[in-house]
């Protein structure tokens, strides 16, 4: 007699084993504590075997029955459904080592310690706001070209055409991974070079004329707000650093006695030890910040664990709602312009302004070795530079 949906939900545990038969070697089977899985008896090469279909209520009486038939009909075929279900146990494990998602992640962990922690994981939130929701879970080696560029292009359509860019780099750097590690046999990225629209040159706002220059370091004298931002204005026109680098700076970083700050491999976007001679003024308002944070960590603390140092977006509040100065007219990041394009223009050896700003070496070997390049001479530009900004302050 077959089951009914009513049997099997209300069937409970007795404490003795129970197989109830629906025919054609099915059966419910139920522990002695009461749970419930569905199995299939059969026979393959003259022998008695056992399938396991799976636990009730996950599997329903219904599909219980259509797994079986599904399991005759591979019979037919002269295929045994256990080592069928075993195959597609590996298949499904296979695929899940080699998804995009799998092998992203492995790339990611595998570059993780010659990148900043800021770089990897914007890298990461791309890719998980991205790209994983509609490639992830699928094998790399399946992905087509049309399929990735009909990704990316969800992205264009929201106006981020800089980050399609980002993203496509990305893949391809991931596909290039996957095919050296065996699981994929080329890089569809590749393919896919002209497809994107074309990003709009952008630049950091910055300023170049002098009365100007003069004018906004005066602002940031008299800047009155948070003490940490204020001293990160007044400190960041000098070290022609990032913001990020010179915002999480942190005392054991730097000696004073040398005149030196030397940031870690790993707060550097390039991941390479970088040293920033110190001039005469900075030096000043180094040991007047000194009195206010030295006994800490930071030399910019925050509010508190969850912001020990100050962060970016205190600085630029600062500069566009405290001192007026819109995106268009300065920018954080224009401090480093504004250097590079006066020392640029006095004719300053551009190997010595390209290690001071560390900028990217094609020769990676080399740059490793070479963060002391040039040092006597940067440090002679970096004091001309003080010395110039000095200068353009002190005029009225």
């Amino acid at each position: 007699m077959k089951l009914t949906d009513t049997f099997v939900k209300r069937k409970q545990g007795n404490g003795n084993v129970q197989k109830h038969s629906d025919g054609g070697g099915l059966f419910l089977y139920i522990t002695p504590t009461g749970k419930k899985s569905w199995r299939l008896a059969y026979r393959f090469a003259g022998k008695q075997k056992l399938l396991v279909i799976g636990p009730y209520p996950a599997i329903s009486l219904k599909e219980a029955r259509e797994r079986r038939d599904a399991a005759k009909k591979l019979l037919v075929d002269n295929i045994d459904p256990s080592a069928a279900k075993q195959a597609a146990k590996v298949a499904a494990a296979n695929a899940a080592r080699d998804s995009f998602e799998t092998v992203a992640r492995e790339w990611v962990e595998r570059n993780a310690a010659k990148w900043s922690d800021a770089y990897r994981l914007n890298i990461i939130d791309r890719l998980e706001r991205d790209i994983f929701g509609t490639l992830g879970k699928r094998p790399i080696k399946t992905i087509t070209a049309p399929e990735l560029l009909a990704v990316l292009r969800k992205i264009e359509e929201r106006g981020a055409v800089e980050t399609a860019h980002r993203g496509l780099s990305d893949c391809g750097r991931i596909f290039r991974y996957a095919i050296v590690t065996g699981r994929a046999e080329r890089d569809v990225a590749a393919d896919l070079r002209g497809a994107l629209t074309r990003p709009q040159e952008t630049h950091f706002a910055t300023m170049t004329d002098p009365k100007d220059i003069g004018k906004i370091l005066r602002d940031i004298d008299e800047y009155n707000g948070l003490v940490s931002v204020r001293y990160v204005l007044k400190l960041i026109p000098y070290f022609f650093v990032r913001s990020s680098e010179l915002a999480k700076a942190e005392w054991a970083e730097f000696d004073l006695d040398k005149a030196e700050w030397r940031i870690p491999a790993e707060r550097m976007k390039m991941r390479r030890i970088h040293i920033v001679p110190i001039a005469r003024q900075p030096m000043e308002i180094l040991r007047e910040l000194h009195t206010f944070s030295g006994q800490g960590q930071y030399l910019f603390p925050g509010k508190g664990k969850l912001s020990p140092s100050v962060d970016g977006k205190s600085l630029i509040w600062a500069l566009r709602r405290k001192m007026g100065y819109s995106k268009d007219v300065m920018s954080i990041h224009g401090f480093r312009a504004m250097a590079s394009t006066y020392l640029n223009e006095q004719g300053y050896n551009r190997d010595w302004i390209e290690r001071q700003l560390a900028h990217s070496e094609r020769d990676s070997i080399r740059a490793a070795y070479n963060y002391a390049e040039y040092l006597p001479e940067r440090r002679k530009m970096m004091q001309d530079y003080a010395d110039y900004l000095t200068a353009l302050k002190e005029q009225q």
